[in-house]
């Protein structure tokens, strides 16, 4: 996840019509009322089969009923008081932030780090209480089972010397890659951002149709031989580094990145949303710009009609980004019930087996990596991605960075490196080029706005000689046509 200025019409109209319901939205005056507000199709909303079961040596798993009605009947259990959640979802992070500014009411939203950003630089947001870092408090299962990796990030990333960790607690996370065909494509010619623009890929590859996701890769492709240089990724300071570079907002470096987007505009199938998907499923491309949930569900489509796709990130780089729970002031404010229950239901879905719930619901990875209380995130992995006994060709796929424990290895099929578990868990030295996109300024923001527009309506820096002459020639018949009338109507009236 989940994520433009083609949507403004859009969000305007769903400013006006409300919030996409995707659930509960049924008023209570019977205890607490919670107002979670989360993107479409990234809980659990249960309904399983039965042959949907996962087995796992530590228990089997199973979603009945929506995750979010499972956690009122277990607040009530364990803290003797009633909560009602109404659960609604939003399409984009500007969808949302149109909605909160247009006065709509929630106690815990779930936007994207950007947004996360913006929202601690702008004071919307009230900070997790002490007790919710309270690891000794076995309820507490954010704090006691976030990976080692996603807690590192939270903690070292800032917002007004603020940590993302004062006021954020994560959710899923993933990076940016290009899915593509291997049967068509080799690896090579999709292992550098460049191939967004490359005449070889003309109208087989989409790019997303958003300045961030878009200017990311653009940013990446026009810094390539720096980025790839060796006394660049072995400094001390690369990874201090390659964010600073990735995040280069300069006026030079952004009309680079438009003569990179124009390029990939002229190359590309199109610019998408969420077609991205089905137009590789269908053969209608060969590669896409994608995020890494989003490739597993792919992947996963593909497979049912015996079609194989694959996932590479770059060299260059890759966006590491996340969604995460954050509380609203304007709606828990002063309240100290209603932060006690949405601080609840952030560690009610951070539990390793509702972790797991939702993660095979939503086809995303959870900030999740369990441990403390269960294996179930680690065991879920092995399930769905290990060897199974007869199978010869396994390679041993490191999990240990993020699940911070050195005998987090399992046996995969040697295929699943550059597939499904390769999208959601990329090993360390893929992580260890991952950049953050920060949150731009005003300044930044409209500089790159700008930029868009031009990419995605008209370059005039673009225009031809030939343009311009016969822009020139209109104007003067126009202004010719102008006089002629002008002269006329003054004779007719002296006549």
């Amino acid at each position: 996840m989940k994520k433009n200025s083609l949507f403004v019409m859009g969000l305007l109209l769903a400013s006006c019509l409300g919030m996409t319901a995707c659930g509960n939205e049924e008023e209570s005056t019977d205890g607490i009322v919670l107002k979670v507000c989360n993107w479409e199709e990234y809980m659990d909303l249960g309904d399983w089969d039965e042959e949907e079961t996962i087995d796992l040596d530590s228990g089997d798993i199973i979603g009945v009923n929506p995750l979010y009605e499972d956690f009122e009947e277990w607040y009530y259990e364990n803290y003797g008081v009633k909560v009602k959640v109404e659960y609604s979802c939003f399409g984009t992070n500007e969808e949302l932030y149109n909605m909160l500014t247009l006065g709509d009411e929630f106690d815990l939203v779930c936007p994207s780090e950007y947004m996360i950003m913006k929202l601690m630089a702008e004071d919307w947001l009230v900070p997790f209480s002490d007790g919710f870092h309270d690891t000794d408090n076995e309820l507490n299962y954010y704090v006691r089972n976030v990976s080692p990796f996603i807690k590192e990030k939270f903690d070292e990333h800032e917002i007004n010397s603020e940590s993302w960790s004062k006021y954020a607690a994560g959710y899923m996370w993933g990076v940016t890659g290009i899915l593509y065909n291997p049967d068509e494509l080799e690896e090579e010619q999709v292992n550098s951002w460049e191939c967004l623009r490359d005449p070889g890929l003309y109208r087989k590859i989409t790019i997303k149709d958003n300045v961030r996701d878009s200017y990311f890769p653009a940013v990446a492709a026009i810094k390539r031989d720096k980025l790839t240089d060796g006394s660049f990724t072995g400094a001390e300071d690369y990874a201090q580094q390659l964010e600073k570079e990735m995040n280069d907002t300069s006026a030079e470096t952004v009309a680079e990145a438009l003569d990179f987007l124009q390029d990939t505009k002229d190359v590309a199938y199109s610019f998408e949303t969420d077609s991205g998907k089905a137009d590789m499923v269908t053969g209608k491309v060969l590669a896409n710009l994608q995020w890494s949930g989003d490739a597993v569900y792919a992947m996963d489509q593909a497979e049912e009609d015996d079609m194989y796709l694959a996932y590479s990130v770059p060299e260059e780089c890759t966006n590491l980004w996340f969604d995460g729970w954050v509380m609203l002031e304007r709606g828990v404010g002063n309240d100290p019930a209603k932060q006690a229950a949405a601080e609840a239901f952030v560690n009610y879905v951070s539990r390793p087996d509702n972790a797991v719930r939702n993660m095979y619901y939503i086809g995303y990875t959870s900030s999740i990596a369990g441990g403390t209380d269960g294996d179930e995130v680690f065991e879920y992995v092995d399930w769905t991605y290990g060897a199974e006994e007869d199978e010869e060709d396994i390679s041993e796929y490191d999990l240990s960075w993020f699940f911070g424990d050195d005998e987090a290895v399992i046996d995969a099929p040697t295929e699943q490196l550059t597939r499904q578990l390769f999208a959601q868990y990329p090993p360390e030295d893929v992580m260890e080029r991952s950049s953050i996109m920060q949150y731009f300024d005003a300044e930044a923001n409209a500089r790159i706005n700008r930029m868009w527009i031009n990419v995605r309506c008209y370059n005039i820096n673009k225009m031809p000689i030939y343009g311009w002459c016969m822009i020139g020639v209109l104007v003067i018949t126009a202004a010719g046509v102008f006089i002629f009338s002008r002269r006329k109507k003054n004779y007719d009236l002296t006549a």
